[in-house]
């Protein structure tokens, strides 16, 4: 979240081939749109980002031909603003830039180098990771939300932007994007409280490009849903248009979407949400339009509707195809009953008046599409709201009036659509070229909740989120995420009325909310370019759509949980201020895993991945940066002591024992993660050394999934025919200890030993007891102190050059071995996505003919149906019993190795 911090981080921007080579202060070189960017003093948003260029200079190598500039006096907090304006709610979208300082680090310099990955591909502005945020008030209460843009200062280009607003002295001139009939509305009182004026857009340009950008950017933003399931829908960008989008708020507004900027109204009606608040409000006395939604989750229709049966003795009309429960006419039964309004109850009047209003709805918008050929139609706008049935009978009016040829299908940010398309608006917003595989959502406490109650400012910092867990821990409350802003039992900003909890107030349609993150943009990611089949890629093994095995793995999650708030309290120290922190993320990732077993589609597709990267985060959330970082540093050092004899008893065998040997080793190394019951049970039984060896005495062939044989041959052939050596290879390492020291190294070491470039991928950030990309270049160092084969790769992979060893020799005749070299993954969590790698991992992998992946992690709980372009081997220790019974059918330390050769 877009918070204050202090100092100012560098930022890189391009140069173009032929600009000077040095940008001095207030200088303005001819034909440089950066320089006049830097002096114009018009605060105008709509313009890209402002750019401090005092003390700009060329980073990295001169000769490149878009070399980076860095910016060392940039603010690193830059901020934009858009808002729709609607009659009952008034959504914004904000964008913070918040990212960590450059580190000048020489090997990461080297072996960009060496994979060829440079500034080519940026953009001649810059694209800014940072994160995009939405936020939802209440109409009725605008000066909360005009509080709101005013404490986070987001109408100045963000907090504690002081380089920014150096350069600016005033912001009589400031603009934000706005669209929406509160633009018009509001345009004075945005002015007089704020000094700010608002630059109308187009509400029917902004819709569209609000969806057209979540089709593109976010890959589950799409859904159907039937009977009260939801099944997201994977759009494919180029085969998205034409489609029809649907939007519902006062009334209903139809547009036929061609393609980018592409567009025209086709259609509408006037009974749309207006209708429905309209009426309910006359007949119920509801007072607002949740209210009203409330009511129709207890209500029963067939009181008030005419229904086929009621004309027919209870039988269908099966001749054209109604069953005895379709409405022949809605309201019609009041027609020959003697009652008042005040003999029905209020319940059934608002089911019978939302079913009559969506099922007309639905099949206006079928008919519309009918009538231009169209199979997509997207319901969106404040009507849907994310209740289950609204969305239902939708869905149920057009696959009723298409006979199943049409789907109609819903967007997790449907109330966003307008202020996202206005936020586009903004000249060279930076979106446009953002992919889905560069976009990271993530959940923190206080994200806005979407559907039923509205949402105001988000929570804020540490301090502020620990209290909150503190006065919901004390209530003895049963907190679902999000966690809201206002003290508890009063209304606070964005209209709450008491906290969202169990017990203190009914969520509206629970079944069916969703939440709405901050979508992080992370413009190095990129899709692992040797997927077989990028577009059909599912990392997920693990079906949570069961409902029994979503119940395990939240077991499995929460009786782990103790245990890791104990080694997070102790790596912070132990104090005080760390137990309630711990305390704080226990009752967070809790009230995470309650709302997901609440509603498992609740922040989108849910896979067994995204349950453990969510605990990763919510750590992170509560900073804790690294929970087994003691544990990692006692087992490798552990580990390293006994390598040498490791690698001596490996080096006297013969090739073929040697293969073998080693593949047991990874196998049986592979028994150590902190995030396995087993092993942690395992942990009090024995030392690491006495745990592994124990492991490697059980390695009896044949393994539960056993393709050694058929990798064998690959890799040894046969006494007349000797295969080439692969080229380079792509290890997805796992583990710390013995995991990555007596497992993966010496199989590292015996490719580079047949001549296999090899390339080590592990964490970006820590996540459990993995290693991670900046611990790895360490442990390569010590471990080189005993083996030159290792020690001359490393040189060859630049793993040296920051590195605390002694080379006795000094020789520099190694230019010609195979490099050794480590590339970070992107993510942190045990298991990875390949949708979303780092651009390192993804330039390494270009030359690479073999994927080693390691682990229940890497290659269990995902990518173990993953298939490749090039040879792909998948080696791990099942360490869970119900996973070796759903995936093997076997038991647990169960071994797989599979091997599964390119095509």
């Amino acid at each position: 979240m877009a918070g204050s911090s202090e100092g100012s981080v560098p930022e890189t921007i391009n140069i173009k081939e032929g600009s000077e080579q040095k940008v001095e202060k207030g200088e303005k070189p001819e034909g440089s749109e950066m320089a006049m960017t830097a002096t114009n003093s018009v605060h105008r948003l709509s313009s890209r980002s402002q750019l401090d260029l005092s003390g700009a200079a060329i980073q990295g190598n001169f000769e490149e031909r878009d070399p980076t500039i860095l910016l060392p006096n940039q603010s690193d907090d830059i901020s934009r603003l858009a808002l729709d304006i609607g009659g009952s709610l008034i959504k914004l979208v904000y964008f913070s830039r918040h990212e960590d300082r450059l580190v000048d680090d020489k090997r990461k310099r080297s072996l960009k180098e060496r994979l060829g990955v440079s500034n080519s591909n940026r953009m001649s502005y810059p694209v800014l990771g940072g994160r995009l945020h939405f936020v939802k008030f209440e109409t009725s209460k605008i000066s909360e939300c005009l509080d709101f843009i005013a404490s986070k200062q987001l109408h100045t280009g963000g907090l504690d932007s002081r380089s920014w607003n150096s350069m600016v002295p005033s912001n009589d001139n400031a603009i934000i994007k706005a669209t929406g009939g509160g633009a018009y509305k509001f345009a004075d009182l945005f002015k007089e409280r704020l000094g700010v004026s608002l630059d109308k857009e187009d509400e029917m340009d902004c819709l569209v490009a609000g969806a057209n950008f979540l089709f593109k950017a976010i890959r589950h933003e799409a859904f159907t849903h039937m009977e009260g399931q939801k099944e997201f829908v994977q759009i494919d960008h180029n085969d998205l248009f034409p489609y029809l989008l649907v939007n519902i708020g006062s009334g209903v507004g139809m547009i036929k979407v061609d393609g980018e900027g592409k567009f025209q109204r086709v259609s509408g009606t006037n009974v749309g949400g207006g209708t429905y608040w309209g009426l309910g409000r006359l007949l119920t006395k509801c007072k607002s339009f949740d209210e009203l939604l409330e009511l129709s989750q207890r209500g029963d229709n067939r009181k008030i509707d005419m229904l086929v049966g009621d004309i027919y003795g209870g039988m269908d009309y099966s001749k054209i195809g109604l069953s005895a429960s379709t409405i022949a006419s809605s309201f019609g039964k009041a027609i020959y009953e003697n009652k008042e309004l005040e003999d029905y109850r209020p319940e059934d009047i608002s089911l019978s008046l939302l079913r009559m209003i969506s099922y007309n709805i639905g099949q206006v918008s079928y008919l519309n599409a009918l009538r231009f050929g169209i199979k997509r139609i997207f319901f969106g706008g404040f009507f849907i709201r994310g209740h289950a049935y609204t969305m239902d009978t939708l869905s149920v009016a057009v696959n009723f009036w298409s006979k199943g040829q049409a789907k109609a299908m819903f967007l997790r940010h449907e109330g966003f659509l307008g202020a996202l398309g206005a936020f586009m608006s903004y000249e060279k917003h930076g979106l446009d070229d953002l992919m889905a595989h560069q976009l990271v959502e993530r959940f923190p406490m206080g994200a806005p909740y979407v559907a039923g109650k509205i949402h105001g400012p988000p929570l804020g910092d540490l301090k502020e989120k620990i209290s909150w867990m503190e006065k919901f821990a004390q209530k003895s409350t049963e907190i679902i995420a999000p966690v809201p802003m206002a003290p508890l039992g009063t209304t606070g900003p964005g209209g709450f009325e008491v906290p969202l909890s169990k017990g203190n107030t009914l969520r509206s349609d629970a079944s069916a909310a969703l939440n709405v993150g901050v979508l992080h943009l992370v413009p190095t990611l990129e899709v692992f370019p040797l997927l077989a089949d990028p577009k059909t890629y599912e990392p997920n093994t693990i079906d949570l759509s069961d409902h029994s095995e979503l119940e395990y793995w939240f077991t499995v999650l929460s009786e782990h949980l103790p245990d890791l708030v104990d080694k997070a309290v102790a790596s912070e120290g132990g104090t005080d201020d760390a137990k309630r922190m711990g305390d704080a993320f226990a009752h967070a990732f809790s009230a995470h895993l309650r709302r997901l077993m609440e509603e498992p589609a609740a922040y989108g597709k849910l896979g067994l991945a995204n349950l453990l990267e969510l605990r990763e985060e919510s750590l992170r959330e509560f900073q804790f940066v690294d929970v087994y970082r003691s544990i990692k540093q006692r087992e490798n050092e552990a580990s390293l002591a006994v390598l040498p004899d490791l690698l001596m008893e490996l080096d006297s065998m013969s090739e073929d024992s040697r293969l073998l040997a080693l593949i047991e080793g990874v196998l049986a190394a592979n028994i150590f993660d902190w995030g396995s019951r087993a092993c942690v049970d395992l942990y009090h039984k024995g030392t690491i050394i006495e745990i592994y060896r124990m492991s490697r005495k059980k390695m009896q062939r044949p393994w539960r999934v056993d393709d050694f044989d058929i990798f064998k041959e690959r890799i040894l052939g046969s006494v007349d025919k000797k295969p080439p050596p692969h080229k380079r290879a792509l290890l997805f390492v796992d583990n710390s200890g013995a995991d990555i020291v007596l497992g993966m190294l010496p199989l590292a070491r015996e490719l580079l030993r047949r001549g296999t470039e090899v390339v080590l991928v592990a964490n970006s950030l820590p996540a459990l007891n993995d290693v991670t990309a900046m611990e790895l270049p360490d442990i390569v160092a010590e471990a080189a102190k005993h083996c030159d084969i290792l020690r001359k790769a490393a040189e060859a992979g630049g793993l040296l050059v920051d590195a605390m060893i002694t080379i006795q020799d000094g020789s520099k005749e190694n230019s010609s071995s195979v490099p050794l070299m480590v590339v970070e993954n992107g993510c942190g969590s045990p298991c990875i996505d390949l949708h979303q790698v780092s651009s390192e991992l993804a330039a390494a992998a270009k030359e690479a003919d073999l994927i080693i992946l390691e682990g229940m992690g890497r290659a269990l709980h995902t990518n173990f149906n993953a298939r490749f372009k090039c040879d792909a081997l998948k080696l791990a220790m099942v360490k869970n019993q119900r996973l070796a019974e759903k995936l093997i059918k076997g038991n647990i330390y169960d071994c797989v190795c599979r091997y599964e050769p390119a095509g």
